[in-house]
């Protein structure tokens, strides 16, 4: 078979500085100023900053009170997030128009596989010039672009000429692309991680590349083979539509080591909502529940339990993730990154109806605060409620 037809064509498409680009074009007043969008007053984070407060040093999860510091002359605005997902979804409506194929990473970022597209649209680049000024067109708003024959070097590609920018790296280019980039530009790997290699004087692609894999597994075990083959850009993870789903999860990777259980249970519990949330919008439920533990060495492992019924509330989900964090070595060794999962999904009321007497008065209670704090969450943003409790010992 003709190698260029094996070849896969990827776009990463990330929109510039989504949440003020959506406030200085709903308010053009704001244009060429430090415009910074997060939570209020002096507990609040960044979520988003413009490019002109980047320049200042604020950057999105900083401490709006740090922001402040950096950029006293800012523009300050609360999350707006019911607005930010209307222009969401006018973005990923005009990647649909390309192809099926659309994976989303967030509310303004996705990974696009044209590979089927070209016969109708053409080259890769040129779709994604189509797309980049149909964008500018019907939302007002600019978008940069990466395209490359896998999903990494796409996602890299993409960051490299913000903003509305456009990288092109060919099959026969990856290595001379990647080979001269800072470690701190491989998409997963964190600052410990990056001063673990620079132990062993591993500063480019191009070091980690050549550094023998056996090194690079004693150190960091399974994980030092995956970021040996992502430095040499091989990446074989399809694009995966929203379709295709066959789980929702979130995992969060900490700038310190876990070392107790409350410090776990917190993390989880924020985990299990997030999941919980993300579920309840796509109107589905899940019966399978997976934690995922990845300890400070670096070595990794699953637990999982099946729920009887099918479930999209946060605390059930909490509830059994953490009998599942039981099942670990939570406190014996040190956590650096905690997952959740849910999966065997279904939409919701599908197979799973509740019969006229199953209706528990407590379940009822959690199912309408549960579209409270969902609505509280789509206009306000992810830090406008915080889980409070958690399950005691």
């Amino acid at each position: 078979m003709d190698k260029v037809l094996q070849t896969k064509h990827i776009l990463h498409l990330d929109m510039d500085a989504f949440y003020p680009s959506v406030e200085i074009l709903d308010n053009p007043a704001l244009k060429g100023k430090p415009v910074i969008v997060g939570g209020s007053k002096e507990r609040g984070v960044v979520s988003s900053a413009s490019y002109e407060a980047r320049k200042f040093g604020v950057h999105s999860a900083q401490p709006i009170a740090k922001a402040k510091r950096l950029c006293p002359h800012g523009i300050f605005l609360p999350v707006r997030m019911s607005r930010y997902q209307e222009v969401s979804k006018q973005a990923f409506e005009i990647f649909h128009r390309f192809t099926p194929l659309v994976e989303p990473l967030s509310i303004d970022e996705a990974f696009l596989d044209v590979t089927g597209s070209m016969r109708l649209f053409g080259a890769p680049e040129n779709i994604a010039k189509q797309i980049k000024q149909i964008i500018l067109k019907e939302t007002g708003l600019t978008i940069s672009a990466g395209v490359a024959p896998s999903k990494f070097v796409a996602k890299i590609a993409s960051d490299m000429d913000k903003p509305d920018g456009l990288t092109v790296v060919r099959l026969d280019a990856v290595r001379d692309f990647l080979d001269p980039l800072p470690i701190k530009k491989m998409w997963g790997v964190g600052k410990v991680t990056q001063k673990l290699l620079s132990r062993l004087n591993i500063h480019t692609f191009k070091d980690l590349r050549q550094t023998p894999v056996k090194v690079l597994e004693h150190k960091f075990g399974k994980q030092g083979a995956k970021i040996h083959l992502l430095a040499m850009g091989s990446d074989e993870r399809e694009v995966i539509s929203e379709h295709d789903v066959k789980s929702i999860g979130h995992e969060e990777t900490f700038l310190q080591d876990i070392v107790s259980l409350k410090g776990a249970q917190k993390e989880l519990l924020a985990l299990c909502n997030k999941v919980a949330r993300r579920m309840r919008r796509k109107g589905l439920k899940g019966k399978t529940i997976t934690l995922k533990v990845k300890y400070f060495d670096f070595v990794q492992i699953t637990r999982s339990a099946t729920l009887p019924k099918p479930t999209d509330d946060g605390s059930e989900i909490y509830s059994v993730a953490c009998h599942l964090l039981n099942k670990t070595e939570v406190t014996k060794k040190p956590i650096r990154l905690l997952g959740v999962s849910m999966s065997q999904l279904g939409l919701l009321g599908s197979g799973t109806q509740l019969s006229l007497f199953d209706q528990d008065p407590s379940t009822q209670k959690r199912r309408k605060m549960n579209l409270i704090l969902d609505s509280v969450h789509e206009k306000f943003g992810d830090k406008s409620v915080v889980p409070g409790t958690l399950l005691k010992d």
